[in-house]
């Protein structure tokens, strides 16, 4: 355990260093497209449950937009070859490192979070900064997909999901990378569910 700790505290040391991060996405693609003429064109399809939240699903539009120019894809709401219907999912929860069994020991003392511990007395917590309860490092599990239509024939044609999760709580930096991620290999992506990495610029993780 010493020596994960030890481990842990060196790579967040260099993170803090670094000039650049990482985004990594688990990414699984399928496709019975062959090949896409240059400037092909696409609308976006919202469902209902899309449409009652207008501000959230431009936002994610925009990013998915930003990718779908990327391989080539260019939207044209009057002329639509494609229909291109998006998906995002957030999720916080407790990080995996957090360990109920160590919370829970006969002295309630324990360890959770790399860095950090938490001890009660007489059901209430003391200590500085070094001791927080599990909630203060929540995790976060992102998901985003790209389902694409035929215009003409209403067949699915691409489908794409991208799945990301870590403990930084910047989704607005972070959805529209994994977007890019998703369409890796458009329109003939590799078979089977791969690890796409991009890299950022320190700057645009804040």
């Amino acid at each position: 355990m010493k020596r994960a700790f030890s481990a842990l505290l060196l790579i967040a040391t260099l993170s803090g260093c670094a000039t650049s991060w990482v985004v990594d996405s688990d990414v699984k693609s399928f496709s019975s497209l062959g090949t896409v003429a240059p400037g092909a064109t696409y609308r976006f399809e919202r469902l209902p449950s899309q449409q009652a939240d207008p501000a959230r699903q431009e936002s994610l539009e925009a990013m998915a937009a930003a990718a779908l120019d990327k391989v080539g894809l260019r939207r044209d709401d009057a002329r639509p070859q494609y229909s291109a219907q998006i998906g995002a999912r957030v999720t916080a929860g407790l990080s995996p490192w957090a360990d109920p069994w160590l919370f829970d020991g006969p002295w309630g003392y324990g360890y959770g979070y790399p860095g950090y511990a938490r001890r009660r007395h007489g059901g209430g917590w003391y200590g500085g900064p070094a001791f927080m309860p599990p909630a203060a490092n929540p995790w976060y599990e992102r998901e985003v997909s790209i389902v694409l239509r035929d215009i003409g024939s209403n067949r699915v044609v691409y489908e794409t999901r991208a799945r990301n999760d870590g403990p930084y709580n910047v989704s607005a930096t972070i959805l529209p990378v994994m977007f890019e991620a998703a369409l890796q290999g458009f329109p003939n992506p590799p078979q089977g569910e791969r690890r796409v990495n991009i890299e950022l610029s320190a700057a645009k993780k804040k």
